[in-house]
This record gives structure tokens, C-alpha cells and sequence, in this order.
């Protein structure tokens, strides 16, 4: 494990799957950003990847079922033993995941939680690629970035209501219009 203890803003370090993730108070992300880029060399933002967590942690939330020797997902009545997954500190975590790129390369997960509607500071003054990242996650989860330049959607049309991956996003398709129908 890398020592981060000088990186403003930390609340948590976590180790999983080889991978170290520093979460950061969302009020001091710009400044921890900055100091992982300037300090440890974390020259490169791969993604920004938003998450929701609505219900997470109730009763009846689907999978966390399986056995110690597992499951086979075709077998009807294959559930085993259910376990409430540990509680989410808020109902949306954004991740940002950063690489070193030089003779000591290293990869780093810093996270942000967030509630509702609550904003994130942009992180394109440290990172100029975080631009379309931090517009795709508005767009689809609809984490709003406080200082973006052009904070507006990426992928679905302007007039689309809602966020679609969401937990809360209605589930229903569009109705299929065919050619020869008038």
C-alpha cells in the first residue's frame, strides 16, 4: 500500500482487488486532485464513473446470494443464503480513476459521496479530460458539476427527461414506430 496520508482532504483509505481507493471529502476533491497530480504523479484521469445507491442496504436487494461453493445461475432454486449488502455513506458515489504513467506506474481510485442534487467541484483545471467524463455523468446519472464550462448533455437528446441510469429512472421502453404505420 502507497502512502497517501498527505493528500488534502482524505476521510478513508481502502485496499481491494490490488487497487488502493482514497475517499475524499467532495469539498476538497479539486485540491486532493491536484496534489495526487502534482505530488504523486498522477498524470492521467482514465474515467469518472458515477453510482447510484438507492435502496442499497434494505431487504430484498437482488444478488449478494450465493454459497460457499458458489452457484450456478441456470439451476432454478440455486439462491442459497442471502446477505444484506453493508450500508452506502451517501446515495451517489463518483469515482475518478487516475494513472500514473512514468517509470513507477501506479493506479488510484479517489471517490466522492454525494446526496441528491448535491454538486461536485469540476476537475478539468487538473485534469482537461475530466470535461466530457464529468458531462457524460451529468447526463446519465445527473451528478451536476459546480464550475463546468458546458455542463450539458452528452449522449441523450437535450429535450430527454431524466437520467437513465438511475434507480429511480422509470423502466419502460418506447413504443416501436414502424416505417409503413401512419
Amino acid at each position: 500500500m502507497s502512502d497517501y496520508a498527505g493528500v488534502p482532504g482524505v476521510v478513508e483509505t481502502r485496499e481491494s482487488f490490488d487497487e488502493t481507493t482514497l475517499v475524499v471529502d467532495p469539498a476538497r476533491l479539486v485540491e486532493a486532485c491536484t496534489y495526487l497530480r502534482d505530488e504523486h504523479g498522477f498524470n492521467v484521469l482514465s474515467d469518472i464513473a458515477a453510482a447510484d445507491y438507492l435502496g442499497w442496504g434494505e431487504p430484498g436487494v437482488a444478488g449478494y446470494i450465493g454459497t460457499a461453493t458458489g452457484r450456478d445461475l441456470n439451476a432454478p432454486g440455486s439462491q442459497g443464503l442471502a446477505r444484506v449488502p453493508d450500508p452506502k455513506p451517501k446515495r451517489f458515489s463518483v469515482s475518478y480513476h487516475l494513472l500514473r504513467v512514468n517509470d513507477d506506474p501506479a493506479r488510484l481510485r479517489v471517490q466522492v459521496w454525494l446526496e441528491e442534487g448535491e454538486a461536485v467541484s469540476t476537475v478539468i483545471a487538473v485534469w482537461p479530460a475530466a470535461d466530457w467524463f464529468e458531462r457524460e455523468q451529468w447526463d446519465m446519472v445527473g451528478i451536476p458539476f459546480e464550475g463546468h464550462p458546458n455542463l450539458v448533455r452528452l449522449l441523450m437528446p437535450e429535450d430527454w427527461e431524466g437520467h437513465p441510469l438511475r434507480k429511480d429512472y422509470p423502466i419502460g421502453g418506447e413504443p416501436v414506430r414502424f416505417s409503413d404505420e401512419d
